[in-house]
């Protein structure tokens, strides 16, 4: 039963911990943030549908401004050490055909004014880190690429929440719950990485 992650979430330490593994990930996307943010979003759901007052567990609306302000925070952060830049990182943009791929299409759609690119990639795996120091070393102005950033994490944010907080109260407090909701957060993922893959065409 998922009532035995309450210790795991207990206390407002989550929020830090759940607030580092986003910001550290635009670098290590290996870090499982995705998976801190589903399960403490479970856990919540898991204390209120067992009849306890959540005080212990993340309430759902300060977990997502959390996690979406990390998730701004982190892009930025990449951002500028990009931006800032260095021999080293160009010619590994110049070598990576993802990141040069990723590098163009991100100028061609903020030229544009739009930045739907930013969005999806904050789905896919590593895309955010692709986005991020694409964006810098190409020296996107700021304007141009933080608004995008900081919708992009609200909503990856706000869907991480809601696949743990609405999948524990749909399917009940188990670790079926937990599984179906990973399912469908990789599911995105595979969709957005899809995405990026395809080749576009010029307008």
């Amino acid at each position: 039963m998922l009532e035995s992650l309450g210790w795991l979430t207990s206390g407002p330490w989550i929020y830090a911990v759940v607030a580092a593994s986003i910001v550290l990930d635009v670098f290590l996307p290996v870090l499982p943030s995705g998976v801190l943010v589903v399960a403490a979003a479970t856990a919540a759901a898991a204390e209120t549908a067992a009849g306890a007052i959540p005080r212990d567990v993340p309430d759902v609306l300060v977990l997502i401004l959390a996690a979406a302000t990390a998730s701004v925070l982190g892009d930025l952060v990449a951002y500028r050490l990009a931006w800032a830049g260095s021999a080293r990182l160009d010619r590994a943009i110049a070598r990576s055909r993802r990141l040069t791929t990723a590098q163009e299409r991100l100028g061609a759609a903020l030229a544009r004014g739009g930045g739907l690119l930013v969005v999806i990639a904050r789905f896919a795996p590593a895309g955010r880190s692709v986005v991020s120091l694409g964006a810098g070393a190409a020296r996107h102005r700021a304007r141009d690429f933080l608004p995008w950033s900081a919708l992009a994490g609200l909503a990856w944010a706000g869907y991480s929440v809601a696949l743990g907080y609405l999948g524990a109260h749909w399917l009940g407090p188990t670790w079926l719950a937990t599984a179906v909701s990973l399912a469908a957060l990789f599911g995105a993922g595979a969709a957005a990485a899809y995405f990026m893959r395809q080749p576009r065409t010029a307008a």
